[in-house]
């Protein structure tokens, strides 16, 4: 049975992925990231805080406008939640140094965000970004996954 504290969790790290990742709503993005945020496995050429996150953010919108996640499950211990996800998109912006291709994307995630007094403060995650490239590079669009 989960406590309040990791439904609560659950809830934040939830609204992160739906309504700042998918929804675009930076201005929830600053309420929901604590400002000394650390990201423990940044992307290349990120920075590991808050704003290395919001620039991932922006550059996966800008990539894929249309990016869409389904969230497979959620577990929670005390605060630390922990998220299987599918993100998907259509490839219509530059994507780690790939030229749009129009294709249709879908690759996997799984991630671990620890929530303290209603902020995410720590991210420990591994996306499934070959799979990402590997569709773009691919003509027939999504193959992988």
């Amino acid at each position: 049975m989960s406590t309040l504290i990791e439904e609560v969790a659950k809830a934040i790290v939830r609204r992160n992925t739906e309504q700042v990742q998918v929804g675009g709503d930076f201005a929830l993005f600053e309420v929901l990231f604590a400002e000394d945020f650390v990201d423990h496995t940044p992307q290349p050429g990120v920075s590991a805080d808050k704003d290395g996150v919001r620039m991932l953010y922006k550059g996966l919108r800008a990539a894929f406008p249309d990016f869409k996640c389904d969230i497979g499950w959620q577990s929670a211990e005390g605060d630390l939640v922990t998220t299987y996800k599918i993100y998907s998109g259509t490839h219509l912006g530059p994507f780690l140094g790939l030229a749009p291709t129009g294709r249709v994307i879908r690759f996997e995630a799984v991630d671990a965000m620890r929530v303290c007094a209603g902020q995410i403060t720590d991210h420990w995650g591994v996306g499934n970004l070959y799979a990402a490239v590997q569709q773009i590079k691919n003509e027939h669009g999504v193959t992988i996954g």
